[in-house]
């Protein structure tokens, strides 16, 4: 029996499971997105069309439960497929406790440091002076794009390693994430003038040679003044990377503005920093568990970098949004990043460059959603490598509620 016959198996069984269930209901979602984008004047065209359906029901009076998958066919200089089980959970409410089983979504305070879908389970408690959490998970079932975990740079290779379904040893190492352990302490109170996110987290290779495991101690506060809201964030990181420690750091800070108008707008700005180091010192580069793309063209990992991003969003009609953006990208040290428009020369140079995207978002029902942007990232307003081609893409996104 191949792999890819195994997982579709195991995908039906679940939905065979919860069809039985009292009380569900079955949906389905259908997304397509094309793209066209590159470097320079060269640039190619990219498609995929993905089904997402899903299964949710009550269980007794307090629990309840969800199982979806997905299934996407792409094209980019050929074509692929990737079948998924995506979020799939019991969920269990009794009083104010509340507890999660299976698949879920978890994110830290700030965001950008361990956020997904992660395997596991995770039990919180309501009270008057907040929400207390804990939760632990393992990634070495997830689809690696999904997990997005690139800590060491054989991760990162095969991260980007093509799927080969011919043989299920081969399968495991390019289609599932890295075996990693991950464990959350979190703490969150959302009422009041001031609202508070803590949490402590670590993750944890139990099964390779040279091990890098990582905590990280993380807070954030939002304070809303009248039409502005301010934010304000850090993160302390402890690495062990073969039995050596050192320690890393990332903050934010933001401020919004919605000012009275008749339509709903926002103009927002966020400044993200994140250490960087050569690894001789006890300070290093900052390291997330899962990698978020800073940016909707360079999409860089925040290690080592800074990112300062002015943002204005507006509700042109109840059916028609807009967005504008324009992120500035500075590198921290001059060892830690190597992506573009770094191309192995030396530079002394901090300014990577600026990009702009714009983006307009139209649902004019509830089942149907149309998204079209389009961006361009310039190394010329940089003085890392200021001659290197511009980054460019445009794009169109389709998602529509089949039922």
């Amino acid at each position: 029996m191949n792999s890819r016959f195994k997982l579709l198996s195991i995908c039906y069984l679940l939905f065979v499971i919860c069809y039985f269930l009292p009380a569900w209901d079955f949906g389905m979602l259908l997304n397509q997105n094309a793209g066209y984008g590159g470097i320079g004047s060269e640039g190619s065209f990219d498609y995929s069309i993905g089904i997402v359906p899903r299964v949710t029901g009550l269980l007794g009076e307090s629990g309840d439960f969800i199982v979806s998958g997905g299934f996407e066919l792409d094209y980019n200089n050929g074509w692929g497929y990737v079948p998924e089980l995506l979020r799939t959970e019991l969920s269990f409410h009794p009083g104010a406790w509340a507890l999660e089983i299976g698949r879920m979504y978890h994110s830290d305070p700030l965001g950008f440091i361990a956020e997904g879908l992660f395997d596991g389970a995770k039990l919180a408690y309501n009270s008057e002076i907040g929400t207390f959490s804990v939760g632990a998970w393992y990634t070495g079932f997830l689809y690696k794009k999904r997990a997005n975990i690139a800590l060491t740079s054989k991760e990162q290779e095969a991260n980007s390693a093509p799927l080969d379904y011919g043989d299920f040893e081969v399968f495991k190492d390019t289609y599932f994430a890295p075996k990693r352990f991950l464990g959350a302490l979190g703490w969150e109170h959302l009422g009041g003038p001031v609202q508070a996110r803590a949490s402590i987290l670590g993750q944890f290779d139990f099964i390779g040679e040279k091990p890098l495991n990582s905590q990280y101690a993380v807070a954030k506060l939002t304070m809303p003044v009248s039409a502005f809201s301010f934010d304000l964030g850090g993160c302390l990181e402890l690495l062990q990377n073969d039995g050596e420690l050192r320690t890393a750091f990332a903050a934010e800070a933001g401020v919004a503005y919605t000012p009275p108008a008749s339509f709903k707008n926002r103009l927002s700005l966020l400044a993200r920093y994140s250490s960087g180091g050569d690894g001789d010192g006890i300070l290093t580069a900052f390291a997330p568990f899962s990698t978020k793309g800073q940016g909707n063209i360079l999409g860089a990992k925040l290690s080592g970098l800074s990112v300062i991003t002015l943002d204005y969003i507006a509700r042109l009609h109840p059916a028609l949004s807009a967005n504008l953006a324009s992120s500035c990208f500075i590198r921290n040290d001059l060892a830690s990043y190597a992506g573009y428009p770094l191309s192995g020369e030396d530079s002394e140079g901090s300014f990577l460059g600026n990009e702009f995207f714009a983006r307009l978002l139209w649902a004019p029902v509830s089942d149907l959603q149309v998204s079209l942007g389009g961006g361009i990232f310039l190394p010329s307003l940089g003085n890392v490598a200021p001659n290197a081609d511009y980054l460019w893409r445009v794009e169109l996104g389709v998602v529509f509620s089949l039922f």
